[in-house]
C-alpha cells in the first residue's frame, strides 16, 4: 500500500466514523422526550457535522455550521425552552410512521440526486473549472491574501456575505424580541409556575 492509498483509507475511515456518530445521534434525538437533552445533542450533531466538513476540505462551511448550528441555534433553543415545558408530549406509535416515511422518501430523493454528481476532487467538475479557476489565478494579484476562501467570502462575495450576516442578525434579534428574554421571560416562567400550582 502506497502513502496516498493509506491516506485515502484513513480519510474514508474518518468519514465512516463521523457519519456513524451522526446516525447514532440522529436516532437518539428522534427517540428522546427531554427537550434539554435534544437541544444539547443537536449542538453535538452540529459540531460533528462541522468536523466532517473539515474532513471534506469545506472549511468555510464547517465554520458556518459550528457558529450557526452549534452556537447561535443552541443558544436560541435553550432560550425558547424558558417559555415551554422540558419534555415533549407523548404521541401514539401510529403517528411515528408518517415522519419515518417522509425521512425515507427524502433520503431516497437525495441519494438519487447524487448519482449524477462528479467524483470527489474531480479536476474537470464544474466547481473546479470556470469561475473557480479564475479565482485561483486572480486572487494573488487582485487581493494579495494566501487563503482563496477568505478572498472569495470577504472580497469577491463581500456584499453577499454582508447580506447573509445581516439576515442572521435580524433573525436572532426577531427571535429575542418574540421570546422576550430577561424580565419578560422571567415573568412568563413565574406565571406558568403559578398556574401549575393553582
Amino acid at each position: 500500500m502506497t502513502g496516498y492509498e493509506g491516506a485515502d483509507l484513513a480519510i474514508a475511515l474518518i468519514n465512516v466514523v463521523l457519519l456513524g456518530l451522526l446516525f447514532v445521534i440522529g436516532v437518539a434525538i428522534a427517540r428522546m422526550r427531554s427537550l434539554f437533552a435534544i437541544v444539547m445533542l443537536s449542538g453535538v450533531y452540529s459540531l460533528i457535522s462541522a468536523t466532517w466538513f473539515v474532513a471534506l476540505d469545506a472549511v468555510d462551511v464547517a465554520f458556518t455550521e459550528a457558529a450557526v448550528g452549534a452556537g447561535i441555534s443552541t443558544a436560541l433553543l435553550l432560550g425558547a425552552m424558558l417559555l415551554t415545558s422540558r419534555t415533549a408530549k407523548p404521541e401514539p406509535r401510529a403517528m411515528h410512521i408518517v415522519p419515518l416515511l417522509a425521512v425515507i422518501a427524502v433520503g431516497c430523493m437525495l441519494v438519487y440526486a447524487t448519482i449524477d454528481l462528479p467524483a470527489f476532487g474531480d479536476p474537470n467538475s464544474p466547481a473546479n473549472t470556470y469561475v473557480g479557476t479564475d479565482y485561483l489565478h486572480r486572487t494573488p494579484e487582485d487581493i494579495g491574501v494566501p487563503n482563496i476562501v477568505t478572498a472569495v467570502l470577504a472580497s469577491y462575495r463581500g456584499f453577499d456575505t454582508l447580506g447573509e450576516t445581516g439576515v442572521v442578525f435580524a433573525a436572532a434579534l426577531s427571535v429575542i424580541l418574540l421570546l422576550g428574554f430577561g424580565e419578560r421571560s422571567l415573568s412568563a416562567s413565574l406565571r406558568n409556575k403559578n398556574k401549575k400550582k393553582g
